[in-house]
């Protein structure tokens, strides 16, 4: 008989987000550096047997979702191809963008491609399965099992295995806090008709990501001139996004409008060792009443926001009672209709993934020379900015599904967030 898994409270949510986004998470670390792929396969393998929800479809029967596990074969689950120096990031876009469906039976892809000697290691995996946090965990552990592999003969079987469900951030309260955590209905998050410039939706549309970088040189600017004025490097790059869209998309200086920031539950979570990868992300609604007379007066604003909700002893918590009762008590389709009423997919929203440690990064010793992680191709006419760093230099990226036009907007949009970064730094 299949083995069977529990739809988790954030499974279901990933898979309502169907009509906003494609739900794929994607990673790119390059190294100069040629993996071995026999390794490789033996580290994906290790892992996939740990984490059996990365071989499992789901299944929608409209009451109670479920996944089922599924037989695989390594070769479906990793592509290697050697490829020229000018076909290279042809090659990597193409694979970044695909889309995995949800009842596929292996919910994560992974590619090596080889150029000169060097290879790029390139991941695509379903959100319902896991998100940014533990996404970066697993290629940390991948990493280092990797390395322990080939250097010592180390088994590759060290990834964390235990329970998925979204509870987890409850266990540390006390029974105090636990009560008044599990009695927060009502959403914070509020409706905003703000959104990114897009051109209309189109079946001529395709997938694509964006990137630009911010180099390392002004990282150190950067952050000293937010702890100047209160302000941490996410509020400095927010803040440059609000800017940059009141110049983007001419909303009215005197409109305020706001931005949903993904937060880590985990924040939650005190010892984690217990915990399968899984999804522990909410969302904080930063927003600004207006535009101010200059760029610092919107920072000002962004930190008074954010500060509101760094105060919150349960930030990211609200409405999280809500959903799993919708869930509980009302058959899939149905939960998710009324979920949908009281549910407002945020139009414009950021999620800081943070540092991409190289040294934990490494394989067999070889540090990756450059990466970025983001998250997913969203629907028009909702944005998603997603922000990483490698070694102080931050990766802006934004996963569409658009056009030609689209691509030369979302550009745009780089070139005002680098010029008000400037801004900010000076």
């Amino acid at each position: 008989m299949a083995r069977k898994l529990n739809a988790e409270l954030w499974d279901k949510m990933h898979y309502l987000f169907r009509d906003f986004n494609d739900r794929m998470v994607h990673v790119e670390l390059r190294y100069d550096y040629e993996i071995d792929i026999e390794a490789l396969k033996t580290v994906l393998i290790c892992f996939f047997e740990k984490a059996p929800v990365l071989h499992s479809s789901f299944t929608d029967n409209r009451i109670s979702p479920y996944w089922t596990v599924k037989d695989y074969k390594i070769n479906d689950v990793l592509t290697v191809k050697e490829v020229s120096e000018e076909n290279l990031d042809q090659e990597i876009n193409d694979f970044l963008v695909q889309y995995i469906p949800p009842d596929a039976d292996i919910q994560m892809k992974v590619a090596v491609f080889n150029h000169s000697g060097k290879s790029v290691l390139c991941i695509v995996e379903n959100h319902m399965c896991m998100d940014g946090g533990d996404l970066k965990y697993f290629m940390k552990s991948l990493c280092k099992n990797y390395s322990d592999f080939v250097e010592n003969g180390i088994s590759p079987v060290d990834l964390r295995t235990g329970t998925r469900s979204y509870e987890s951030v409850y266990e540390d309260f006390s029974s105090g806090e636990k009560r008044l955590a599990k009695n927060l209905y009502k959403n914070v998050n509020s409706k905003d008709d703000h959104g990114f410039p897009f051109t209309p939706n189109s079946i001529k549309d395709k997938s694509f990501i964006a990137k630009r970088k911010i180099p390392a040189s002004k990282f150190d600017a950067i952050r000293l001139s937010g702890k100047k004025h209160g302000a941490t490097i996410n509020d400095m790059i927010l803040t440059a996004y609000f800017y940059s869209l009141y110049e983007l998309a001419g909303f009215d200086k005197r409109d305020g409008f706001s931005i949903s920031c993904a937060v880590d539950l985990r924040r939650h979570i005190k010892d984690n060792s217990d915990q399968g990868v899984t999804n522990h992300t909410a969302w904080m609604q930063c927003r600004v009443p207006e535009q101010g007379d200059n760029i610092f007066e919107t920072l000002n604003y962004v930190v008074h926001s954010s500060n509101q909700f760094k105060e919150d002893r349960f930030v990211g918590l609200h409405g999280l009672p809500l959903l799993s009762f919708g869930y509980k008590i009302l058959p899939l389709a149905a939960s998710e209709e009324v979920i949908k009423i009281g549910y407002a997919n945020p139009l414009l929203a950021m999620s800081n993934i943070g540092v991409l440690e190289v040294d934990k990064l490494a394989l067999a010793g070889n540090e990756p020379t450059d990466g970025f992680m983001s998250g997913a191709v969203k629907y028009k006419p909702f944005a998603l900015l997603s922000v990483t760093s490698v070694r102080k230099e931050l990766t802006l990226s934004m996963c569409v599904r658009g056009n030609e036009i689209d691509k030369e907007i979302v550009e745009k949009f780089f070139d005002l967030m680098v010029k008000n970064i400037d801004l900010l730094s000076e």
